[in-house]
């Protein structure tokens, strides 16, 4: 399993509760998420427009679905969100912001710990 990042991937879901996602098809004019690969992770945000779960979920081809792997922020106090109905909710691949490693304004990276970095070059030939 990889994790995959894309963009404009978006659907809409009607799940309740805390179970797994069940994807519905793309939006007009986005990707679904099976550009992400059976198997792959990926970065979600689900939100009804108040309530939000953002995490990386894990995407099943069969029966495409999205499951809740790791919740990384929410409006129930960062845990999975429990949606109280079966209303249509978005669902879309995005970056969290803790996930990123960024320039300040003055070009500067700031300070991460080195130890928990791994690099890996692919040099063509």
């Amino acid at each position: 399993m990889a994790l995959v990042i894309k963009d404009r991937v978006k659907e809409t879901t009607e799940t309740s509760g805390t179970i797994t996602y069940v994807l519905e098809g793309a939006s007009t004019g986005f990707e679904s998420f099976a550009s992400v690969g059976n198997g792959n992770t990926t970065y979600y945000c689900c939100t009804d427009g108040t309530n939000f779960e953002i995490g990386i979920g894990t995407y099943t081809s069969s029966g495409t679905t999205l499951a809740r792997t790791t919740i990384l922020q929410s409006s129930n106090s960062d845990n999975a969100v429990s949606w109280a109905d079966t209303s249509a909710k978005s669902i879309f691949c995005t970056l969290p912001a803790e996930k990123i490693i960024f320039q300040d304004a003055n070009d500067v990276v700031p300070e991460v710990d080195s130890t928990a970095i791994t690099f890996s070059i692919a040099l063509g030939g």
